[in-house]
């Protein structure tokens, strides 16, 4: 018997490699990434939404301090794309991929080059048992205050930090609609005596 898998549920087992497809703009290299996050399960009760957040940092493959998932945006992929690519394959994990957060020009701390970075983030919904370099990084879940503190990238904590702005933004909304919802309930019970 065998056993077909759908497209969606296939993960390489070996990252891209090579530099023949990446993208540059006046001639700085174009990185994509993406902040993967997860709600803590049981605890939206916090009114600072970085209490209720995880975030997943990875290790370096020079093994220097931890990152965010971040590589090449090549020429046959959009940004959401190829920062979803980058996830999956330093980080092992896929999930939904939101607006993107910002745009960053930097330098490289090993090489003289300038950098245009573009980061994302992703709600994280699969965290795969195998992946492409899981031999080379280790993946490490934390509070938003950690990740802060081992992040060895100014412009990741700086996209951070609209992510967490970005995710209490939203939770104004919702709780203004729940409290909105239930003031109408409220409403309508005393219309109805």
């Amino acid at each position: 018997m065998v056993a077909v898998v759908p497209q969606e549920n296939v993960v390489a087992l070996v990252s891209r490699t090579g530099r023949e497809l990446q993208r540059y703009r006046k001639g700085r290299r174009q990185v994509v990434g993406c902040i993967p996050y997860r709600f803590k399960i049981g605890e939206k009760t916090s009114l600072d939404v970085s209490d209720e957040l995880e975030v997943l940092v990875i290790s370096s493959q020079k093994g220097k301090g931890m990152l965010f998932p971040k590589g090449g945006w090549e020429l046959d992929e959009s940004k959401k794309e190829a920062a979803l690519r980058e996830t999956i394959e330093e980080a092992g994990v896929r999930g939904i991929v939101g607006g993107k957060l910002g745009k960053w020009s930097f330098k490289s701390k090993t090489h003289d080059t300038f950098y245009e970075g573009y980061m994302f983030p992703l709600l994280v919904q699969e965290q795969l048992e195998f992946w492409p370099e899981q031999n080379v990084r280790q993946r490490v879940w934390m509070s938003v205050t950690e990740a802060r503190d081992v992040c060895q990238h100014w412009w990741m904590k700086e996209a951070l930090d609209r992510l967490v702005n970005r995710l209490a933004g939203q939770k104004v909304g919702r709780d203004n609609k729940q409290v909105l919802g239930s003031m109408n309930c409220t409403r309508d019970a005393k219309s109805d005596l």
